[in-house]
């Protein structure tokens, strides 16, 4: 293949739909609520869906659905909440480690401004997380994590000792690699698949469940995106993929099928999806996105496709992983249909609830996260067209 080719075939595509923000064209059914949304405006549904639906989960994280029915009946609303045994009484709007995460991700691409690589977010963990967040904010298994990014080992050897391989880690909160290719899935799957090393071993279940979240939120960024193309790209997998992934969606899809709404879907899943008595039983990767999946195109809660809001009420409302389901279900609708579903006194509280956190990897509002990765995208691409235009003229 010729220079000039390869310009057009693998850079000029991912300009062209990106350069001016230029909104999606769909029909209410396949956008939801938001009709049109610009690409900046999808950076922030994106985030903003992960970490409001994030959020509503309350108290209600690994619950069964008939636990929280029996104490909350229909969760609407942001609710205080307490975990981990610490006496933290969280404010209505807190997030939890999934997020702080993300945080991470999101701060080295910004300062980047560029895709990152597994060794780029580790300099982030190094300097920003905070080693007593360990069993209070984020999982008991990060502390050691933590420790061994501090040794300066290799970072992509860093996810060889976690014990849990298969667990939600990458998949919940890989958003923000997928906006930094935005359009981009074959670049979306290798840099989730790069910077996941840090939680989870190589090419691992776990690593390949999250590749599945890049491709759903890379392709709903594209213009002329719809619900129906998310998941036909979703279902053509990658050569990264194994097969039994895009296999166990489509079983999936096939038990949601008949389901009317979220209680019907519950009930369904329940006959699929049971663990018990093992660690995190809730929150391995192919049971939260399979589900995360089938809320998004459903819309169960009020048959609204791919609305954001209607994706994270229904995801929260589910029982088992509530808060990872919601942050799959919510983040991909975010991308396709943006944040105009999202009630604004929801994303108000959350970012207030990030103020009186007493550990958090970044402060940050929502809309400063989501417009920092936009600005990284923007710069990637004047790098891009820089690079097009001299190499047009070799």
């Amino acid at each position: 293949m010729d220079r000039r080719r390869f310009v057009q075939r693998s850079i000029l595509p991912v300009m062209a739909y990106a350069a001016s923000g230029s909104a999606t064209p769909s029909t209410d059914e396949q956008a939801g609520a938001g009709g049109q949304a610009g690409l900046k405006e999808k950076f922030f549904g994106c985030i903003a869906g992960c970490h409001v639906g994030s959020a509503l989960k309350g108290p209600c994280e690994g619950w069964t659905w008939q636990d929280c029915e029996a104490k909350f009946g229909v969760i609407d609303k942001l609710l205080p909440y307490r975990d981990y045994g610490n006496n933290w009484n969280r404010e209505p709007g807190t997030t939890e480690d999934g997020v702080e995460r993300q945080k991470m991700m999101i701060t080295a691409i910004i300062e980047k401004q560029d895709r990152v690589t597994a060794e780029d977010v580790r300099k982030i963990w190094v300097r920003d997380m905070k080693p007593e967040a360990a069993g209070m904010i984020s999982e008991p298994f990060e502390a050691v994590l933590l420790k061994m990014a501090q040794s300066g080992m290799p970072a992509a050897d860093i996810g060889k000792y976690c014990d849990y391989a298969g667990l939600v880690s990458m998949s919940r909160s890989c958003h923000a690699i997928a906006l930094i290719n935005a359009g981009d899935v074959d670049s979306a799957v290798n840099d989730v698949m790069e910077v996941g090393q840090l939680y989870q071993t190589a090419n691992s279940r776990g690593l390949q469940w999250a590749a599945i979240m890049a491709i759903a939120i890379a392709t709903a960024t594209k213009p002329g995106a719809t619900v129906d193309r998310v998941i036909a790209a979703v279902l053509k997998g990658h050569p990264r993929i194994g097969r039994g992934v895009t296999a166990e969606i489509e079983r999936g899809l096939r038990v949601a099928q008949p389901c009317k709404d979220y209680r019907e879907l519950r009930v369904a899943f329940d006959k699929v999806y049971f663990g018990k008595g093992m660690p995190y039983p809730t929150s391995y990767a192919n049971e939260v996105v399979t589900k995360g999946i089938c809320v998004f195109s459903m819309g169960v809660f009020s048959m609204g496709r791919g609305n954001t809001k209607e994706a994270m009420l229904a995801a929260v409302n589910m029982g088992r992983d509530t808060d990872c389901m919601s942050a799959c279900a919510a983040g991909i609708s975010g991308a396709l249909t943006g944040a105009g579903s999202i009630p604004e006194e929801w994303i108000k509280q959350v970012d207030y609830a990030t103020t009186k956190m007493p550990i958090t990897n970044s402060r940050r509002s929502i809309r400063e996260h989501a417009d920092g990765l936009y600005g990284a995208f923007l710069a990637r691409l004047r790098r891009m067209r820089a690079y097009t235009a001299e190499m047009e003229k070799a």
